[in-house]
Formats: C-alpha cells, sequence, structure tokens
C-alpha cells in the first residue's frame, strides 16, 4: 500500500527555521519523482520544489530559492525539506507528492499520490 505521510509543521516567527519530513511506503524515492507543493489560505496549490533521487536534480520554486533545501535518505524513504528564512507568505498547508518515474519537473495536477500535509504558519 502506498502511503506518504508529512510532519515538522508548526507556528514560528518571521525569520525563522522548520524541518518539514516526508515518509513514503509502499515505493522507492529512485521510482517516483517528489514534489513539495503548498496552499495558502484562500489560494490555490503552489509548487515549491520537485525532486529526483534517480536524477540527483532538485527544481525549486523562484519563491524559496536560496531558502528552502531538500535531502533525501533513500534507505529510509525519507525526504527531508528545511525552511530558513521563512517570510508570512509561507504560510500554508505543505504537500509532499509522488509521481511514477523520475524527471526533472513536477506539476500539482500530475502527481499520482499525496501526503495529508502539515500546517506551517509564520507570523511574529
Amino acid at each position: 500500500q502506498l502511503q506518504i505521510v508529512e510532519s515538522g509543521g508548526g507556528q514560528v516567527q518571521p525569520g525563522g527555521s522548520l524541518r518539514l519530513t516526508c515518509v513514503v511506503s509502499g515505493f522507492t524515492l529512485e521510482e517516483y519523482t517528489i514534489g513539495w507543493f503548498r496552499r495558502a489560505p484562500g489560494k490555490d496549490y503552489e509548487k515549491v520544489l520537485c525532486f529526483s533521487s534517480k536524477l540527483g536534480s532538485t527544481n525549486y520554486a523562484d519563491s524559496v530559492k536560496g531558502r528552502f533545501t531538500v535531502s533525501a535518505d533513500n534507505a529510509k524513504n525519507t525526504v527531508k525539506l528545511q525552511l530558513k528564512g521563512l517570510k508570512p507568505e509561507d504560510t500554508g498547508v505543505y504537500y509532499c507528492a509522488g509521481d511514477y518515474g523520475a524527471s526533472y519537473y513536477c506539476d500539482y495536477n500530475g502527481m499520482d499520490y499525496f501526503g495529508k500535509g502539515t500546517l506551517v504558519t509564520v507570523s511574529s
């Protein structure tokens, strides 16, 4: 059974940091492209990044470049997303998702599986 579970969300002040974790089961990271997406209150889903363990590639959205960093532990089927320099506009529910196959790109509507999300709130 394929499953994706996110954790690590919370509330932080502007400029703060968080580390989100995505644990997948039922498939390996090398089989799938992993995407992180977020949805701010009242807004549409926004792509944060696309990561392929097999290709060794990560594509970050311009809005998070230089502040967010992804890493993976293939043996543990775990992807971590380090968030630094958080801004109020980073607030939202963050979702980890998997799309079968290795790709440099990903799209919300093309993902096969999603976790339930973890809430990140940035406010003073």
